[in-house]
């Protein structure tokens, strides 16, 4: 169905918000703050994880206010641009400080920001799409989204270069502001209600009823919970593979940038090549495939004695990234009663926000326990993901054997 040329600048306009932030995620989660951190200002990496965890932990609690806000009352522009300035003003200012507890201070209210900003983000996408089939609108974010990493790692490496680290954070606050401004200005709320209208409190029972809802499916619940393993492996690695690549195997910024470029290219390749195979060949074909990628990467990152055996580890790793949240929505709808999909899309949600908990501080225990060690505490680390990954194998299989047992 083709939309009409209002509507595609309103489409352009809202994709490129996705390629806004994904600079911020790149090249403060993913990059500059951890080695900042850990390198620049000599902390430990449990501080990295605290703060990254204690965000997520309060996104979490706040995502069914903001669910509540941005259904019940429509608002979905205002607050976006508000969270977005505040995650703005906070990246700036953690390049303007040599102070680590302030650093992790700022970097807590700009990634509390730019996660929560996500709710309404996503929440604009069925009043954007309207005239347009909502994946393809959908796909065009995450594929701007990919585009975005990867020139955020390249506008920002020459500032880098030529004055440290602490000089990426402003570059990367400024390109995340200017992309943004297209969706603050051209995707406007269709139908607003009054603030006064929003019942918080009915946000939350729904929450409660959908949990206890999940727990009488118990093979969805079983798949929910492998969801969240791999999630905690998937975003540890975003979170500190660049610390482990500088640690561990020594490589320079330069090095760890073009790891991370292969990396999210081979993550946009494999977003395609498992959404075929989930076509052609299965959704449990494709996942069994995306769980043994990441147990290959993970053991040769293990493994690795030389930066030329490190270079495997990306396009790997890559190719399970890009295709977990692929094979894993295709799943949970296969799983799930249809009339409930929305409703089980909510705990698949929150599942997702609870590995971005749990996953930073396991690492940052096991460094912090193995601290004496030079890089023994960091392989240990990366171990206890390999054996997280081996378990939700196993879990994989279990799910399957009870699905062939389960009558029709």
């Amino acid at each position: 169905m083709n939309s009409s040329p209002a509507n595609k600048l309103t489409i352009a306009s809202w994709a490129m918000y996705d390629f806004a932030n994904t600079i911020f995620s790149m090249n403060v989660i993913s990059l500059y703050f951890a080695l900042w951190v850990t390198v620049d200002q000599g902390g430990q990496d449990i501080l990295y994880s605290v703060a990254l965890s204690g965000s997520m932990l309060a996104v979490a609690l706040s995502v069914p206010v903001y669910g509540a806000i941005s259904d019940q009352t429509g608002r979905r522009r205002g607050p976006l641009t508000l969270l977005t300035l505040l995650s703005v003003i906070g990246t700036a200012f953690i390049g303007q400080t040599h102070n680590l507890w302030l650093g992790l201070l700022l970097f807590a209210i700009a990634n509390y920001c730019y996660q929560s900003a996500m709710v309404f983000y996503n929440g604009m996408l069925p009043s954007v799409a309207r005239g347009s089939h909502i994946g393809l609108v959908s796909g065009y974010g995450v594929a701007l989204g990919y585009m975005g990493s990867i020139a955020g790692l390249i506008l920002v490496r020459p500032f880098v270069e030529s004055d440290g680290r602490p000089a990426a954070f402003l570059p990367t606050a400024a390109m995340f502001l200017i992309f943004s401004i297209p969706c603050f200005l051209f995707v406007k709320d269709p139908n607003t209600r009054p603030f006064e209208k929003v019942k918080l409190g009915q946000a939350f029972r729904t929450l409660k009823q959908t949990l206890t809802n999940a727990a009488q499916y118990k093979l969805l619940l079983k798949f929910i919970l492998i969801h969240f393993m791999i999630l905690d492996v998937v975003n540890t690695v975003i979170a500190f593979m660049s610390v482990y690549a500088n640690k561990v195997i020594h490589f320079t910024d330069a090095q760890i940038t073009s790891f991370l470029i292969t990396s999210t290219s081979a993550a946009m390749v494999g977003s395609f090549v498992i959404g075929w195979l989930v076509k052609h060949k299965g959704t449990a074909w494709s996942y069994w495939l995306v769980l043994w990628l990441w147990v290959a990467a993970l053991a040769i990152a293990i493994l690795s004695q030389s930066q030329l055996m490190f270079w495997l580890v990306g396009p790997l790793a890559g190719m399970g990234m890009g295709g977990v949240w692929v094979v894993s929505r295709a799943y949970l709808v296969e799983l799930c009663p249809p009339e409930k999909v929305g409703e089980f899309f909510g705990v698949y949600g929150l599942a997702g926000k609870a590995a971005s908990i749990l996953g930073p501080l396991l690492w940052g225990s096991i460094v912090w326990i193995f601290q004496e060690t030079e890089t023994f505490k960091y392989r240990a680390a990366l171990t206890s993901l390999l054996l997280i990954t081996i378990i939700t194998l196993f879990l994989f299989r279990s799910l399957r054997r009870q699905m062939t047992e389960t009558p029709a």
